[in-house]
């Protein structure tokens, strides 16, 4: 399955780019004013603002006593002792729960330890109990080819309407990064599926090249967010450096979308001179609005090539909306990120050039929560209201980019 621009006949295709370009002058004109009034102020169909709850972050951090008899190893392990950071998030029983990837003592350094993925609930989504186990973690199972000595890394989480929640990870054999996918009824005893490329005829080669970061489209109904389809299929963004699409019948078993030349096709990439420079890593489940599809996304700072208004080498928080009915179709996306590291606890940790990585979202009594991770660390939450949207974060001082 592909979608190209090929097929458009001239006069569509040249009209086409003509409003493109109006848009994005449009755009520039607008953050212009924005920088002059010191607002960075959000277009109506982006998510957002989000708010930092005063006194409340970071609301999941290390714990050095939490032990674990580990199935690899078959002794204890301190295995939430170094860093607690890149949570989902999913609602059930009234309640938040977020799966947070914590990191053991085992080695030096970001991607030398394991990984597992531990367990916090919360009634208000702000104040969170923990369990004192991991819920996911490698293991002497068919998997671990692919989940050892890494571990399981950076879930994202959504939820069928008929309450199974497809839970998306990356499985690190400290060789090669790999999508799998899990499922639950409870969010705490799940059943591996396995690479979810393993097996696809589109563009076989992706098996056994690097791929992580996976963001599954959902919808609101009746208040509640579930995993939805579109044109028939259930419908995947992934990818870190550009953002890549995939459909599947079952939720396990995936095919990446390619071009009319049968290769892989990046609907967004990596800009010179904006914060999104150097990665656009897929964030949360998407979400499907009366507007577009929005997807909310991690930009990296590149050292050289980036916005000089942010730090080198920072992650900060971006959003593109795509067309509802093609969901490879950019609509807008934003030059600017709505969130980005301000806080302490953002930028001081493993990654001290200052992070903010978001991954999880949920609906809970009519507010969005997002949960993200601080500089490969911590946990935080920030909360948009749409009944009440405050301001986006806002932007250091400097030039804007120039537009291409």
């Amino acid at each position: 399955m592909f979608y190209s621009t090929k097929s458009l006949p001239k006069g569509i295709l040249f009209f086409s780019l003509m409003a493109i370009a109006v848009i994005s002058n449009g755009c520039f004109q607008k953050e212009a004013k924005q920088e002059k009034a010191g607002v960075n102020q959000l277009p109506d169909w982006a998510m957002g603002g989000f708010v930092r709850p005063a006194g409340i972050n970071p609301v999941i951090s290390p714990l050095g006593q939490s032990q674990f008899l580990d199935p690899m190893k078959d002794s204890l392990v301190a295995w939430e002792s170094n860093d607690t950071f890149n949570p989902a998030a999913a609602v059930k029983d009234s309640q938040i729960v977020v799966l947070y990837r914590a990191e053991d003592k085992s080695g030096v350094g970001i991607g030398f330890r394991t990984s597992r993925l531990g367990y916090a609930s919360s009634n208000d989504g702000l104040h969170f109990d923990r369990k004192n186990t991991p819920v996911f973690y490698p293991a002497d199972d068919d998997q671990k080819e692919y989940e050892w000595p890494g571990g399981t890394e950076d879930p994202r989480v959504a939820v069928t309407e008929e309450g199974t929640y497809v839970m998306f990870y990356t499985q690190w054999n400290r060789k090669t990064p790999r999508l799998g996918v899990a499922t639950s009824k409870d969010l705490v005893n799940w059943e591996k599926h396995g690479p979810i490329f393993k097996d696809n005829k589109t563009f076989p080669q992706l098996f056994n090249e690097a791929h992580k970061s996976a963001s599954i489209l959902t919808k609101l109904v009746n208040d509640r967010q579930v995993i939805t389809k579109i044109n028939g299929r259930y419908w995947l963004y992934w990818g870190e450096r550009g953002v890549y699409g995939a459909t599947s019948d079952d939720l396990v078993h995936w095919e990446p979308v390619v071009d009319e030349a049968g290769k892989l096709k990046a609907f967004i990439s990596p800009r010179k001179g904006y914060f999104d420079s150097d990665l656009t890593e897929c964030g949360p489940p998407a979400i499907m609005t009366d507007k577009g599809i929005i997807l909310l996304y991690n930009g990296k700072n590149n050292p050289k090539n980036g916005d000089k208004r942010f730090n080198k080498g920072t992650y900060s928080a971006g959003q593109v909306l795509f067309d509802k009915n093609d969901p490879t179709k950019v609509l807008e996306r934003l030059d600017v990120p709505f969130l980005r590291p301000m806080e302490s606890f953002e930028k001081s940790g493993q990654y001290v050039d200052g992070t903010v990585f978001i991954e999880g979202l949920v609906y809970f009594k009519k507010k969005w929560f997002l949960y993200y991770g601080c500089a490969d660390s911590r946990v935080a939450v920030a909360v948009f209201d749409p009944e009440n949207p405050a301001p986006a974060d806002p932007l250091p001082g400097g030039a804007l980019p120039v537009t291409k």
